[in-house]
């Protein structure tokens, strides 16, 4: 296993209590206890830890469920059992649908650099096919979450049962098997002796920084309820271990030869900075060589934004300034990223002729991307190693000043964005308007959440972080409805930072049922949202590509076009967000925005803040290209314009060979 190994320590202080040896009987062995499968796995996930640099932590925090006929007579009795007999055990949290509980668990873990998060059980059918996106969702972004899902009897007696699916070609298949593409590890337990292995294969990856994902064990709902004689040390404290795995030496010479002959180097942050806690590690490295910073969508906040080296975003949703350094970069030092398409500008961003890669990732997936040079190991081992290593050496001045003037200038045109006075004028606000009043009511160490639409774009490219865990936004599936919950999960992970969910009309249909979780449990969290009546991220890349914003405004049909082009519906989503028990201020100028967010800083429950906005007034941005192919042929202008468009923006792709 890379980076992470498992013990038995004594039970840690302040952590729950361990449970009782209840079960043994005089004619059973002292050594075992008599549990039902469900019963046990309630007892071992309760006793696993992580451990990295000497802090211990429990691994689960708690599980998310909703129950039916698939898990309520197994799990379901068992956190029943746990909370009465042993409180703390395993605490029990109600949610509202599957796939937030999902994505609840993951906000969690990210926001905990992905040493804690939860459990989440489902019932049988739907119930665990609704996590299918989450588990998507986690595995692409390397979360932790432990997926316990409802199954088909094992017994199969009465099949076939409600919600079970029947395939003639297979009569061990159930819906469940979804989840074996979507899963770092699957497991189906089909008999109680299988348990004990499932689960530590399910440790192994939750806990292991390169593999890390969703890890989904299917429990027969049969299985779940049948009683075992266990081991009475499979329920022992474990201390799973994160190691830090070091460069080779002889890797960091060559990098360091590498970089020292650059000219123009630069470097990629990505999300493994943060999750390695390699952030100041990469404060040190940049400020003793002068290389200018390039952050993702997941490695923002690696340095404060106004940081001399911090140029800001990279990509297709970067800024210029950023994206002006990685074009003319001739040598690309990549930390703890994936290279997705984003970040790449779909293979566009690095333009210079010759330009090489150094790639920094525990995962050897990700450090040989771009046939550069691999440095597989932990972020922060390896830039203290590449600090060391180019002792002595410091771009020039030019090429240092180059970077602060650029970011300087992007700053400006930042602020002129926040202060456009776009809604002074027209009566709705622009999005970027809104944006910076949101910073400017957020306290240093608040967070940001989002996922999906153009606000992850103007994010990206406009917020100011200051806090290495003050931007949370998901953008590796980008899934709408992410936002409550994954808040949700931040602010559990987080109570003593605030946090702001920013969040467009489309995504809030998509998933604004958590709110009544958030009512439930007490959890303050405050949600931005931005009614523009319509998908206006999809509106404007339909606009690019020559598809006239079809099909991404909400609106009537109209009887006359017999289309969606009629007038607005009359949604009220603030009325409906009062209807769930949270408290809401609508706004509508800046004024009152600022007010209204002021005022929910303040509060100690959930606020919506309703403001309108403009999904026509465009926000500033980057020159970075994004790969969305266009129809070759058409009978609109628009299409065929937007096609000659597409075709010269594939000319500046690159192979990266």
């Amino acid at each position: 296993m890379t980076g992470a190994h498992a013990d038995r320590p004594a039970a840690v202080p302040g952590d729950a209590p361990a449970a009782p040896a209840a079960g043994a009987t005089a004619d059973r062995a002292p050594d075992t206890v008599r549990l039902t499968v469900g019963q046990a796995v309630v007892r071992f996930l309760a006793a696993q830890y992580t451990e990295r640099d000497g802090v211990r932590r429990r691994l689960f925090t708690g599980c998310f469920g909703i129950f039916g006929h698939g898990n309520v007579a197994g799990l379901g009795q068992a956190l029943l059992q746990a909370e009465i007999d042993t409180p703390g055990l395993l605490p029990y949290h109600q949610g509202r649908n599957e796939q937030a509980m999902v994505h609840l668990a993951a906000g969690y873990a990210r926001q905990q650099d992905r040493l804690q998060t939860f459990a989440v059980t489902a019932s049988i059918g739907p119930g665990s096919t609704n996590m299918l996106t989450g588990a998507a969702l986690a595995t692409i972004n390397r979360l932790p979450v432990l997926l316990l899902a409802g199954d088909v009897f094992a017994t199969r007696v009465a099949s076939p049962v409600l919600q079970e699916l029947e395939q003639p070609y297979a009569g061990d298949l159930s819906v469940n098997d979804a989840f074996r593409p979507l899963s770092r590890f699957f497991d189906r337990v089909w008999r109680p002796e299988q348990l004990p292995s499932a689960l530590l294969g399910a440790m192994r990856v939750l806990t292991d920084p390169a593999e890390t994902g969703a890890v989904t064990l299917a429990l027969p709902q049969d299985v779940q309820a049948q009683a075992w004689d266990w081991p009475a040390e499979l329920f022992a404290d474990r201390v799973w271990r994160i190691g830090r795995p070091p460069p080779e030496p002889a890797v960091v010479a060559r990098a360091a030869e590498i970089i020292r002959s650059a000219r123009r180097p630069f470097v990629v942050a990505g999300g493994g900075v943060i999750y390695g806690g390699a952030d100041g590690a990469l404060r040190r490295f940049v400020e003793a060589t002068g290389i200018p910073v390039g952050e993702t969508q997941a490695g923002k906040g690696s340095l404060p934004y106004d940081h001399p080296c911090n140029a800001g975003a990279v990509g297709a949703t970067g800024n210029p300034a950023a994206n002006a350094l990685a074009r003319e970069a001739d040598v690309v030092l990549g930390i703890g990223t994936r290279y997705s398409d984003f970040t790449t500008a779909s293979r566009t961003a690095f333009a210079a002729p010759g330009v090489r890669f150094v790639t920094v990732n525990v995962a050897r997936l990700d450090a040989v991307k771009h046939a550069g040079l691999p440095v597989q190991a932990d972020a922060r081992e390896a830039l203290d190693a590449l600090t060391e290593a180019l002792a002595g050496h410091r771009t020039d001045d030019a090429y240092r000043e180059r970077v602060a003037a650029l970011s300087r200038a992007w700053d400006e045109t930042v602020v002129a964005a926040h202060r456009s006075g776009h809604g002074a004028r027209t009566g709705t606000l622009a999005q970027a308007e809104v944006l910076g009043a949101v910073e400017a009511a957020m306290g240093p160490r608040d967070v940001v959440v989002c996922a999906a639409g153009s606000l992850p774009s103007d994010l990206h490219a406009l917020w100011r972080t200051r806090d290495r865990k003050g931007y949370h936004v998901e953008y590796g599936y980008s899934c709408m409805g992410y936002e409550i919950p994954g808040g949700i999960g931040v602010r559990m992970a987080a109570p003593d930072r605030d946090v702001f969910v920013t969040m467009g009309d489309g995504s809030y249909l998509m998933m604004a049922t958590e709110l009544v979780t958030a009512v439930q449990e007490g959890i303050k969290i405050i949600v931005v949202l931005l009614q523009n009546h319509g998908y206006a991220s999809i509106g404007a890349l339909s606009e690019s590509v020559g598809a006239q914003r079809f099909g991404t405004r909400y609106r009537y049909r109209d009887p006359a076009t017999g289309r969606l082009d009629g007038a607005l519906l009359p949604v009220d989503l603030a009325a409906n967000a009062e209807s769930l028990g949270v408290h809401v201020v609508r706004a509508r100028t800046l004024a009152e925005l600022t007010e209204a967010l002021a005022a929910a800083k303040a509060a100690d429950h959930a606020v919506l803040v309703h403001v309108d906005t403009d999904p026509f007034e465009p926000s500033p941005s980057g020159d970075g290209w994004w790969d969305v192919p266009v129809a070759e042929v058409s009978t609109l202008d628009s299409t065929a314009r937007a096609y000659r468009e597409y075709r010269d923006g594939k000319r500046a792709q690159r192979p990266y060979l």
